[in-house]
């Protein structure tokens, strides 16, 4: 074979390999902007999202406690997998949410797939009580936050059937903006109504591995070229969905223009 051929073979492999691992590695803020008539006018609504983390050791994440810090949010939610069904050590975890709460002590958690799949779901989750993170799965609570009051509720893992709507949203007062966090986007297809302002997902990573203009090539629980596979989603109704694509991987650690990410959501009154 050409020398000139397999040293060009050699500078691509290297190429690939070295996106992949950025791509895998440095986690960026991905924005997100919302508009609400539900916020008073001259208020906002700061959220960050971190989702599938599927047990990554966080120090790897270049910066990620930095930016964490740096973005200064009102409320952080974890909606789901932040362990792996493999996962047998908690300590990782356990270390990152009591970093998260050194930063900002208002965290709320509902699980995925992934911690049931561990079959030790139980005992992530008297961990992560035991640590100050307040549990939502299945159930809601009316905050204060960014100098407003809403309803933040969850339902445990729709992909495993675990969830309860109706158990999540009882009680709630429907004049407050509303929040949902379910792992999955499945929950839409599982509710025939869901009365609420903004559903807050993972679970599909973004497919982990994208193509220009096509975008996911294939999603759990949606199969190939997913609808739901990141980003924002207008369902009616006044009812949003958004989709973050995670900071970690499953099945394989690859991601291709999908680089792992937090998301920072900003909701403000609507404009005149």
């Amino acid at each position: 074979m050409n020398k000139k051929l397999i040293l060009s073979f050699i500078i691509i492999i290297v190429i690939l390999v070295s996106y992949v691992f950025y791509q895998v590695n440095f986690t960026k803020t991905n924005y997100v902007f919302l508009e609400s008539n539900k916020i008073p006018e001259g208020e906002s609504l700061k959220i960050l999202q971190i989702s599938d983390a599927h047990n990554i050791k966080f120090d790897r994440s270049i910066g990620l406690y930095s930016s964490i810090e740096k973005l200064d949010a009102d409320i952080i939610v974890i909606t789901g997998d932040l362990i792996d069904g493999k996962t047998r050590d908690f300590n990782n975890v356990y270390t990152f949410v009591e970093n998260l709460r050194s930063i900002n002590d208002k965290i709320y958690y509902v699980s995925g797939n992934h911690e049931w799949k561990s079959g030790r779901k139980d005992e992530l989750i008297k961990g992560l009580d035991k640590r100050g993170i307040n549990i939502l799965d299945n159930n809601n609570t009316t905050i204060k936050a960014g100098g407003i009051f809403i309803n933040l509720c969850g339902i445990d893992d729709p992909e495993t059937g675990n969830d309860n709507l109706s158990l999540a949203l009882d009680g709630i007062n429907q004049e407050l903006y509303t929040i949902l966090l379910s792992h999955g986007p499945k929950i839409i297809s599982n509710e025939k109504d869901i009365s609420v302002d903004l559903i807050l997902c993972g679970h599909t990573h973004g497919g982990q591995i994208r193509l220009p203009v096509l975008g996911a090539v294939v999603a759990p629980g949606q199969g190939l070229f997913p609808k739901y596979d990141k980003g924002i989603f207008d369902l009616g109704s006044d009812t949003v969905l958004y989709v973050d694509s995670g900071l970690g991987t499953s099945l394989l650690p690859i991601r291709f223009l999908n680089r792992s990410q937090i998301s920072y959501i900003t909701i403000k009154s609507l404009s005149p």
